[in-house]
């Protein structure tokens, strides 16, 4: 059996300074191990990263997030790459998380410095199947890929008056 794990803020702005040093300004702690069947891990995300468009249809996986520490900008798109739904994700606001049905297009972006977001899904991680990564959104590492970022954060900015 293994030992308990206390989650701590120390533990979240440890996370969140080793991402702003990551290639991808992101960085996960997995509280689980690859082949458990259910997944528990904290993302840390940076302005000027983002999570590609993406959905869990090939295997169906439901996956929740909350977030835990900063903002997260969470976009639900249709089939057709078009945006349906957004919300600001953040602890204490009126949404602090989702719970996503498998088959959900969903993208995610950091909002503001030091944001962490808890996530489980179920297991064991299978990569994703090439027809569960929007077709519409760049790749990491594409060229296009941050303009994609700037324009979802874009989507939260506060209307001008």
């Amino acid at each position: 059996m293994r030992p308990h794990v206390w989650l701590r803020r120390s533990d979240l702005e440890e996370l969140s300074r080793a991402a702003v040093l990551a290639p991808r300004k992101r960085l996960n702690r997995n509280l689980h191990e690859m082949d458990d069947a259910v997944h528990r891990l904290l993302n840390a995300i940076e302005p000027g990263s983002w999570v590609q468009p993406h959905r869990h249809l090939d295997p169906p996986r439901t996956e929740t997030i909350v977030v835990v520490a900063g903002a997260l900008g969470l976009v639900v798109y249709d089939d057709a790459g078009r945006v349906s739904e957004t919300a600001r994700l953040e602890p204490g606001g009126e949404a602090f998380g989702a719970d996503l049905p498998a088959g959900t297009w969903h993208g995610l972006v950091a909002l503001e410095p030091g944001t962490v977001f808890f996530e489980t899904k179920p297991g064991p991680y299978v990569a994703p199947a090439p027809q569960d990564r929007a077709p519409w959104a760049p790749p990491e590492g594409d060229p296009a890929a941050g303009a994609a970022e700037e324009a979802l954060r874009r989507l939260f900015a506060p209307a001008r008056g």
